[in-house]
């Protein structure tokens, strides 16, 4: 295991009974990169997450994480990183100013110093004007803001954010991400989980999990040329749904699901065009009101990953 990386994972694997919610996952996260983990609700996740800070035991492999080993060295780990978790877990009927008194009390900091590193952090998560409001009383854009501010009291290396914008306007979301690149160009280590494909796109690699299993792991980019190759089609209109089992049946046809009102459509051009595609659909019933190529985005990759990872289980299963 290299002392280089910041996160170095080793085929970690955390089991319930003979529920694998962590299976045989393997990965590094250099140090001062954004580190996304993507997967569905039920991927393994969260459990890595907790694995890595320290707060769940590896059933099996073996984590390396601020220099510290997560199975022997639990409470090292916890001082050498912050932690923001999905649900929000600062008191409600503190004001802000409050909240961070305590929580830096925890991390050990008192008197002068804590007062002076309280400050910066309000100025660094933009609370300054906020310090004396009641936590309870702010809007989730704020109380994430809040939230990160507190994983930051201790300077830590590492910061692990748990889905943090789940439920948060789009334009506070915006400013949260501007907030976590900060961090990573002063050199901090980002480990963040998201279900927003569009937020995953800031993250300078990204692992993707389905059903406990690591499936990729590459760049934004190096995973859309990979994963989602031919070219790509948006197609709106009514009635799509109606040519899916058509269109995925159709020899040149790479791939074809629902995308938001419309469809996306993988095509390899040197077997089929968008003519044919339209064929296909006005045969089927469809309504088309456009169709056009467009570059892919990380959710058709995220959807590729999944399927590929479907397949590899079936298979598995049938070996």
């Amino acid at each position: 295991m290299s002392a280089e990386h910041a996160i170095t994972v080793d085929h970690l694997a955390k089991h319930f009974g003979a529920f694998k919610a962590v299976d045989d996952v393997s990965f590094h996260v250099e140090r001062g990169e954004i580190f996304g983990y993507l997967g569905a609700n039920g991927a393994g996740k969260s459990t890595t997450i907790r694995m890595l800070c320290g707060l769940l035991a590896p059933t099996a492999g073996r984590a390396i994480v601020a220099d510290a080993d997560v199975a022997r060295e639990p409470e090292k780990v916890k001082r050498g990183i912050g932690y923001m978790s999905q649900k929000f877990s600062l008191y409600l009927d503190l004001t802000v100013r409050d909240n961070l008194e305590f929580f830096g009390g925890i991390y050990g900091a008192s008197g002068k110093a804590l007062r002076a590193r309280i400050d910066e952090v309000l100025d660094h998560v933009g609370m300054r004007a906020h310090e004396d409001d009641l936590t309870g009383s702010l809007p989730g854009g704020l109380r994430q803001r809040l939230a990160l501010g507190s994983a930051l009291l201790h300077r830590p290396g590492i910061v692990f954010l748990d889905e943090p914008t789940a439920g948060v306007d789009p334009s506070s979301r915006r400013d949260f991400w501007t907030l976590i690149r900060g961090l990573a160009r002063e050199g901090t280590t980002v480990f963040v989980t998201t279900h927003y494909m569009d937020e995953a796109e800031y993250c300078a690699r990204i692992g993707l999990m389905v059903a406990g299993k690591l499936v990729a792991l590459d760049t934004p980019a190096a995973l859309k040329r990979d994963l989602v190759p031919g070219t790509m089609l948006r197609i709106e209109g009514a009635l799509l749904s109606r040519a899916l089992p058509a269109l995925r049946a159709h020899d040149g046809v790479i791939g074809a699901d629902g995308f938001g009102t419309g469809l996306h459509v993988r095509i390899d051009a040197a077997r089929t065009s968008d003519e044919d595609v339209r064929a296909i659909l006005a045969s089927s019933g469809a309504t088309i009101r456009s169709i056009e190529r467009i570059t892919p985005t990380l959710e058709d990759v995220f959807l590729a990953a999944a399927d590929a990872g479907t397949e590899q289980r079936i298979r598995g299963a049938g070996a």
